[in-house]
């Protein structure tokens, strides 16, 4: 690899150097920790808020707070095995892609062998955490790994895989509710759809880091369905997930402090599609890091509500 080709694979990969994993990790354990993104940490903030939403919304009292420990744990773990999943079927597709070519299966770090004894272990330690909850949400959260492992399909056989995406990432709202009701609601059903229509929003945005390399390595996405028209199409996603919360808050009961969350994240939502630069691979990353941050606002005004029932009760 010639010294012009080194720059220009660093340049575009997504894959963060000489930070905690240099300084404190071991050497042996790097490639590990990159094949589970633990170094890159909004996919398990994007797994993990729709799981507190739920439970925050689902709970009456304090009595639940443990969950949002374990649902943390949880989360960690299984986004990594969706990660280590991801890229043992994509290791083919990702060397064809500047942003994932130097990922630990494609280039050489990782065996293939040793991805599946690390995404065994992964899968052990999620299963070992899930038995923590009742048998209706065990079986709700069991269920969800006929997607974790279909997810990866979907970029090869259509222009949605960010619907399948919505699907997996936001099953977490289902559990979150049958851990805390050994049920499901309408309540539950109306926020998985709102997390869907987020997630076709944020993952849309993604997607247009690799839009120029999909086409070559056979990769679908919205963004390449889209096209020009995709700033409209994040608008209409976000400004449906925007409603569907709404709705959400009402079927739960939920107070204004609720609302007060969901206003200051919609604005968030919409300041996102209004400034993100499409043909910006970097901006489209900032922007979809971004979410974190309607996540916790969405999360605050759920848990603020709660604290202020509990201690006036």
């Amino acid at each position: 690899m010639t010294q012009r080709s080194k720059t220009s694979y660093n340049h575009f990969s997504d894959i963060p150097v000489n930070g905690w994993v240099e300084r404190w990790m071991p050497v042996w354990s790097h490639p590990y920790i990159r094949l589970a993104r633990y170094d890159r940490p909004i996919g398990t903030w994007l797994l993990l808020f729709p799981c507190w939403w739920s439970i925050g919304l689902a709970s009456n009292s304090l009595v639940h707070v443990w969950f949002f420990a374990s649902f943390g744990i949880g989360a960690v773990i299984m986004r990594g095995a969706g990660c280590t999943i991801n890229d043992i079927l994509d290791r083919k597709l990702d060397v064809q892609v500047a942003r994932t070519r130097n990922r630990p299966l494609p280039s050489g770090q990782v065996t293939l062998l040793n991805a599946y004894l690390f995404l065994i272990v992964q899968l052990v330690l999620g299963f070992l955490i899930l038995l923590t909850l009742n048998t209706f949400a065990c079986l709700i959260g069991a269920a969800s790994l006929v997607l974790v492992f279909s997810y990866p399909f979907m970029k090869r056989i259509t222009f949605w895989p960010q619907f399948f995406l919505g699907l997996t990432f936001n099953w977490g709202a289902l559990v979150g509710w049958a851990a805390v009701h050994s049920e499901l609601s309408e309540t539950a059903l109306c926020l998985y759809a709102a997390g869907l229509f987020w997630t076709l929003g944020y993952d849309t945005i993604y997607a247009h880091q690799d839009k120029r390399d999909d086409p070559i390595a056979g990769v679908k996405s919205t963004a390449r369905k889209f096209g020009l028209s995709s700033r409209m199409w994040i608008y209409f996603f976000y400004s449906t997930a925007i409603v569907l919360f709404v709705i959400t808050g009402q079927k739960a009961g939920s107070g204004w402090m609720f609302y007060v969350g969901l206003l200051l994240g919609s604005v968030q939502l919409l300041w996102q599609v209004w400034d993100v630069k499409l043909f910006a691979p970097k901006d489209c990353l900032a922007k979809f890091n971004s979410n974190r941050l309607f996540g916790w606002a969405l999360l605050t005004g759920i848990v603020l509500e709660k604290i202020t029932l509990a201690f006036s009760s």
